[in-house]
């Protein structure tokens, strides 16, 4: 099985140690990284995302990044947008994605406490429903 990734790099630090946790997570479970697409940030993911959803070598994908805490609702807004998106693309292409996002709203000793834990789990989770889908 193949996975690939999109990942925010607003947040460049913590976003190479949330790719670097989905990479280990990925390869630990015996599957392959298809492809990595970095984007400037959440609202360009579901562009990338639509890219690795039409490869046919592609079984899953996982969604990658940090909305962080802001001054206005500009991060609520962009928290739905994009997990909207993610979930019409997964049913579009019956595929499923692990969407491994801090936030919105999270500060930054919250993103940093979570980046490995949502990157393991946002693979996990895509695995286990490739798996279940495969039944």
């Amino acid at each position: 099985m193949q996975i690939g990734i999109v990942i925010g790099e607003f947040h460049k630090k913590l976003a190479q140690a949330m790719l670097t946790a989905a990479k280990e997570e990925i390869v630990q479970h015996g599957y392959k990284v298809a492809e990595v697409i970095w984007v400037p940030g959440s609202y360009e993911a579901p562009l990338a995302m639509q890219h690795i959803m039409q490869r046919d070598d592609v079984d899953a994908a996982v969604f990658l990044g940090y909305i962080e805490r802001g001054e206005t609702q500009h991060g609520e807004v962009m928290g739905h947008v994009t997990h909207h998106a993610m979930v019409k693309l997964m049913l579009d292409y019956s595929k499923p994605i692990g969407i491994g996002t801090i936030g919105p709203g999270a500060s930054e000793e919250q993103a940093e406490k979570r980046k490995e834990a949502y990157a393991q789990k946002a693979v996990v989770a895509a695995i286990e429903m490739v798996k279940r889908l495969k039944r």
